[in-house]
């Protein structure tokens, strides 16, 4: 009887145990977007003061944020981001994505089924209002534009910023991934692990699909931006999440950060 109730007692214990941890794994887990409006975001666009959200281009439809252009005239280069009001260093975010059938015909032909979302940014408040690209690193998405033609998505992109890839400085602007190429229609889960400047890890639907290390400022392709903060060779240790808006539209959805 007695060892009954010791097993009884034990089990009790176990499985008391595993439902504190599991609501603590959950509870780690920070919701970016409250599926409502886009209280917590900041937007830039190129050519626009910090905080002007041009055009509408932002804005939550279906608890889901959404890049839009049905109140564009013209394109013009309006590259923009939308940023959230934290600053991380080591985290894993993990979203969903989706593209929409609208594009922006005037706007660079490689924006084409093409957005992203940057990390490690320069604060919203920083960019300056003519600068194109936020000194970042980029989880870049991509999608099939060219029936058969590869197109690999969760790949790397660095405006004002390098990184090390296989051991060695990369001279490529991006780094594409191993994933495989998806229609532009389709929902995709992505993972972006991040641990400082030290290590970062991009998964497509569950699977590890590239990964870098030793984030830092250097290169090129951004413009505009104020010298004093790009210091090539700092290591970019932590910074902001933006999601990006480029000229095609794009859904995101289930957006959610666990701080590493």
């Amino acid at each position: 009887m007695k060892f009954l109730k010791a097993t009884g007692l034990l089990l009790l214990i176990i499985l008391f145990t595993a439902c504190n941890t599991k609501n603590t794994e959950e509870n780690e887990w920070i919701t970016l977007f409250n599926g409502t409006n886009l209280n917590g975001w900041t937007p830039k666009f190129y050519h626009h003061e910090v905080g002007e959200n041009y055009a509408d281009t932002f804005r939550v439809e279906d608890s889901s944020i959404v890049v839009a252009y049905d109140n564009y005239d013209t394109f013009d280069e309006t590259y923009g981001h939308l940023f959230y009001d934290e600053a991380f260093a080591s985290f894993h975010l993990k979203f969903k994505y989706r593209f929409t059938d609208e594009w922006m015909e005037d706007a660079p032909s490689y924006t084409y089924r093409n957005s992203g979302v940057m990390f490690h940014s320069q604060a919203p408040e920083t960019i300056l209002k003519e600068q194109d690209w936020p000194l970042s690193v980029e989880y870049q998405m991509l999608a099939e534009a060219e029936p058969g033609k590869p197109r690999p998505t969760g790949n790397m992109c660095s405006p004002g910023t390098d990184v090390y890839y296989n051991g060695k400085k990369s001279n490529e602007h991006c780094i594409n991934s191993s994933s495989p190429t998806f229609p532009w229609n389709v929902w995709v889960e992505a993972d972006l692990i991040v641990y400082q400047d030290s290590l970062v890890i991009h998964k497509v639907n569950g699977k590890e699909v590239l990964r870098y290390t030793d984030t830092q400022l250097g290169g090129d392709v951004a413009n505009g931006y104020n010298p004093k903060l790009k210091v090539d060779g700092k290591a970019l240790k932590s910074g902001y999440i933006g999601l990006q808006a480029e000229g095609q539209g794009v859904i995101f959805k289930d957006l959610k950060l666990k701080k590493l």
